[in-house]
């Protein structure tokens, strides 16, 4: 019987699930696993995780000791924690739980946040080896992922996009970097108004293969993890890749076919290959990230989606904790919410003014018309109380 590509693909790197939904997690039996906020998001938006939502709000209470101005921010990290914690009984490998992007440019309270969701991992019996803390990759976050991992806190340096971000987390000796493949396409489509490349030449794979030889080459232990994937063939131009962090809809895809996989990226051979070491201080980071259009949107565009979405979850959750103390009816948070996203106050959210994940914005947008309106996400809400963004 012919192996499926996804069979195929787990002989030369490790596919990783990109999702906070443990019933896909269950499916797939990944050895690891990424979380994210959006991921967050969709999964806490299902009827039979209301109980994590809820569990996370009741555990910030009791924590708060009748402080109430204290629940939401201790209940944002609980409830990442909350689905790691899940995610590990199923997974034998790792999961990432991602610092607030409101951080990205504070070395001290990124490092410490890191610290803080450590202990809540070892708290609930989880050794810290089997956690990676998700850290944008800006130069402050390459800096609090240098202290974290001297205090054996692995690091998975997210929003990366350039090379010189990938050589600044090498040589500060992070665990693994998540290069982020589709988002760099997007950025491409846009700026050069082409609709597609050819697989090889898809500007997202061209970049983390030019990163996964430059490791290979110089002996950087760092793990590169292609993420955030837009079709199947930039998956396969990646074979080979250490991991590969890839969404449920694609790993089933990769699971229903069966022609051959060709590993393209290989450590041998880029051991071979003549590239040159470009070493990488404080003020040459800087000019190539300036000098480095795409890399620098693509940061701030992430830093900011994220930050929104925080924002929007904070809301979301002081209004189920309210609810639940029987102060207010849940929908207020959906009107809050409508605003931080409609930029132009025209009554709808544009795919571009939301910012985030994909899959998100197909589930709320119920016409597919590429818009939402008040009424989509009232009812793509719900009773849902979650709201983040990849």
């Amino acid at each position: 019987m012919a192996q499926s590509l996804l069979d195929q693909l787990n002989t030369m790197t490790v596919a990783v699930c990109d999702t906070g939904d443990l019933n896909s997690i269950n499916k797939f039996k990944p050895r690891d696993a990424t979380t994210n906020p959006s991921l967050i998001t969709a999964a806490a938006q299902m009827p039979e995780y209301a109980d994590v939502v809820d569990g996370a709000l009741q555990w910030a209470s009791d924590q708060a000791k009748g402080d109430v101005t204290k629940v939401v921010p201790l209940a944002l990290d609980r409830l990442a924690v909350e689905f790691g914690l899940r995610i590990l009984k199923i997974v034998p490998g790792r999961v990432s739980t991602e610092v607030d992007a409101r951080l990205s440019y504070d070395t001290k309270a990124t490092i410490e946040k890191g610290r803080y969701l450590i202990s809540q991992y070892e708290a609930g019996g989880v050794k810290r080896d089997r956690v990676l803390i998700k850290v944008a990759a800006t130069w402050e976050g390459i800096r609090a992922a240098e202290v974290l991992e001297k205090d054996g806190i692995h690091c998975n340096l997210t929003l990366l996009f350039g090379m010189h971000q990938a050589v600044a987390c090498a040589e500060a000796g992070v665990t693994l970097i998540s290069p982020f493949v589709g988002r760099i396409l997007d950025w491409y489509k846009k700026a050069e108004g082409k609709d597609s490349y050819p697989q090889a030449e898809d500007p997202g794979v061209i970049s983390v293969t030019k990163i996964y030889n430059y490791y290979k080459k110089h002996g950087y232990k760092t793990e590169v993890m292609g993420a955030s994937f837009r079709n199947l063939g930039e998956i396969i131009e990646l074979a080979g890749c250490d991991l590969l962090t890839i969404a449920p809809n694609l790993l089933a895809d990769l699971a229903s076919k069966t022609e051959t996989l060709t590993r393209k990226l290989d450590p041998a051979k880029a051991a071979s290959m003549n590239i040159p070491k470009t070493p990488m201080d404080e003020a040459s980071f800087r000019t190539a990230h300036d000098n480095d259009k795409m890399a620098k949107e693509k940061l701030d565009e992430g830093i900011q989606g994220f930050s929104k979405a925080i924002v929007a979850l904070e809301k979301l959750l002081e209004e189920r904790h309210a609810a639940i103390r029987g102060k207010t009816k849940v929908g207020q948070a959906a009107h809050d919410f409508f605003k931080i996203y409609d930029l132009d106050g025209d009554g709808f959210i544009t795919r571009e003014e939301w910012g985030g994940a994909a899959a998100v914005f197909a589930a709320l947008d119920l016409d597919g018309d590429g818009r939402l309106t008040p009424e989509e996400l009232g009812a793509g809400l719900g009773g849902a109380f979650v709201l983040q963004v990849r």
